[in-house]
């Protein structure tokens, strides 16, 4: 008999980047400590560059100096990946689970992530599929329309994946998403025809498909988005 597993989501709206950075650290302790369950934020950043790891700084492509004049800001991470963009109408999910606990390594955890976009997408009638080698993230033909980029920490992860729900494509002609060069980056509304539902429907669609792809049987919704006290 399959066992059940529960997922606490965290609906917070937008966020600036490093408050998200800070609870994530924080909620990963308190996951290391088996203090909370496993958890999933649902958020949106302002305007906001990331370099992960493996950066490269000439995949930034105007200086750090013109980032203000564009309302967007510039912050190095310790996720894997290149350099990405976050931004309202962005559909992000951060996951702060337990790998050990649900059997995974970091290869099939990734390719989760991909399946989640995957099939949100499918929703849609927007046929998506994973990067070939090298090509990180879900794309539709040549076009990038999900990121990924984890960071794993004595089996639990955060960080996670970007699904381009509407945003400003603008803001990716800044930078060689991922360190990809020569390839494009779309989004939902850019596949389809029709007119995209609210964007809390479409987020809980991406955390629907999340659950369905990592095995969760329960979501519980957690009102008060605050860290629990000692």
């Amino acid at each position: 008999m399959r066992s059940s597993r529960s997922l606490e989501v965290w609906k917070m709206g937008i966020v600036n980047y490093l408050e998200a950075l800070k609870l994530q650290e924080n909620l990963v302790s308190l996951r290391k400590a088996q203090k909370i369950p496993d958890t999933l934020l649902s958020l949106q950043h302002p305007p906001t560059y990331t370099l992960g790891k493996r950066r490269t700084d000439h995949n930034l492509l105007i200086p750090e100096s013109e980032l203000k004049s564009l309302g967007a800001e510039l912050y190095y991470t310790q996720r894997g990946g290149d350099i990405t963009y976050h931004g309202p109408h962005q559909a992000i999910l951060y996951p702060i689970i337990s790998l050990r606990d649900i059997g995974l390594g970091a290869r099939k955890y990734v390719e989760k992530l991909e399946l989640t976009m995957i099939e949100l997408s499918s929703l849609y009638g927007v046929d998506a599929c994973a990067g070939k080698k090298g090509e990180t993230g879900v794309w539709v033909g040549d076009k990038k329309i999900g990121a990924i980029g984890v960071r794993i920490s004595s089996g639990i992860t955060s960080h996670g994946l970007a699904f381009n729900t509407d945003p400003d494509l603008n803001y990716f002609k800044h930078i060689v998403p991922c360190g990809i060069a020569d390839k494009e980056v779309t989004s939902l509304r850019r596949e389809i025809d029709t007119p995209l539902p609210s964007e809390d429907v479409i987020d809980e669609q991406l955390i629907s498909c999340f659950a369905r792809s990592f095995g969760f049987t329960t979501i519980t919704w957690k009102e008060n988005c605050s860290l629990p006290s000692d």
